[in-house]
């Protein structure tokens, strides 16, 4: 979180931009204003639900019933706290390193991590898998970094194309290597709840760096994915 005497040291504009590159390590970055995090956690949850609150009532509901009376603070705690935490860089997970001792120098795959998001376009879920890989160039990650490292990305207003390369991106600054593949296949409750409202189809996206540019090593990948 940001305090007063980083603002006072350094502009908005400055400090958002240090944080832009802590963010995802690349241009790839997630649309935010230069004021982004001027607001602490607790004054953006009472401006929510003071927001949800005009906009319940606008469809008519209620509030007076006691189903819904504490339903703004509820949301504007979930937007802010879970759901969209990953838009703060404070909450992006500290990767743990640890030597290779086995000089293990062929790929690691983690399957099926779970993605939970929301389409930025009209805010309602994006709900898949993904799968991550890596080759190591000496060391090795915690393997409870990998899933935390897909959630920090996914917990935000995101499009499926960005949410794949920002977790890229950050595997590759946590590793210190461009030997990385991550898949995501997921669906889309833009396409299934409105819309078209087709319920069976979903969305794959697919990022590769180093290594994994190469014919035989992204076909390996994809065999112990099996895709």
């Amino acid at each position: 979180m940001i305090n007063n005497e980083t603002l006072n040291d350094r502009t908005i504009e400055q400090v958002v931009s240090d944080l832009e590159q802590e963010h995802s390590g690349s241009a790839f970055n997630t649309p935010l204003r230069p004021d982004a995090f001027e607001m602490d956690d607790e004054t953006k949850i009472d401006h929510i639900a003071r927001h949800f609150k005009s906009i319940m009532q606008v469809l008519g509901m209620d509030l007076a019933d006691d189903s819904l009376k504490d339903t703004p603070n509820r949301v504007a705690k979930m937007y802010v706290k879970e759901i969209f935490s990953g838009l703060n860089p404070a909450n992006k997970p500290e990767p743990t390193l640890f030597s290779n001792p086995f000089k293990y120098k062929q790929m690691l795959v983690e399957r099926n991590i779970a993605v939970f998001s929301n389409c930025e376009h009209h805010f309602v879920p994006i709900v898949g898998k993904a799968h991550v890989a890596y080759i190591s160039n000496g060391q090795v990650i915690g393997l409870s970094k990998l899933n935390r490292i897909v959630q920090y990305c996914s917990q935000r207003p995101q499009v499926q194309e960005r949410l794949t390369i920002q977790i890229a991106n950050m595997l590759k600054e946590a590793l210190g290597t461009e030997d990385v593949a991550v898949i995501i296949d997921a669906y889309h409750h833009c396409v299934s709840s409105r819309g078209i409202r087709d319920a069976g189809s979903t969305t794959l996206t697919a990022e590769y760096g180093g290594q994994f540019l190469n014919a035989e090593t992204k076909n390996e990948f994809l065999k112990y994915i099996g895709s």
